[in-house]
């Protein structure tokens, strides 16, 4: 599998326009960048109130909208915290399936200067154990290039 090269899309990035511009050029950049790399989707999720996240700018398949808290997703938003999960099924009940050939995934909460949590970035993968810290550091870096976390 290709390295992730998390860097360079950082470089095409930029905080400028609304935040849902911003949303659709990252989800753009991290798609062509990353799509041969074993990535399966990539999505943002976004909290509009109650206990579900709505689907935002993704790439390049439909996905579930609504999603509840409890599924990856919810947990990286409730927690605050990136989430890698190595093999979906760990998630029990817990896993809201999508694409039932995805294996693993990647979930970074979008947080505001005050901490305040909005949405979520998701990555998936038909690979388990397609993810590791040093992607949660990349795209760490690539939201905050876009002005899209703290």
């Amino acid at each position: 599998m290709p390295a992730r090269s998390y860097d360079q899309i950082a470089l095409q990035l930029r905080a400028a326009g609304d935040r849902g511009q911003r949303m659709q050029a990252t989800v753009d950049a991290l798609w062509e960048a990353l799509k041969d790399t074993g990535v399966s989707w990539v999505g943002f999720y976004v909290h509009e109130g109650g206990d579900e996240l709505v689907l935002g700018p993704r790439r390049d398949k439909p996905a579930c909208s609504p999603i509840g808290m409890h599924g990856a997703c919810g947990q990286a938003f409730r927690s605050r915290q990136p989430l890698i999960v190595r093999d979906v099924k760990d998630l029990g009940e817990n896993y809201i399936a999508c694409d039932p050939r995805d294996r693993s995934e990647v979930v970074l909460p979008l947080l505001d200067a005050d901490g305040t949590c909005w949405g979520v970035l998701d990555l998936d993968s038909h690979e388990t154990g397609s993810f590791d810290p040093d992607d949660v550091a990349g795209l760490t870096a690539v939201l905050r290039a876009a002005g899209l976390t703290r």
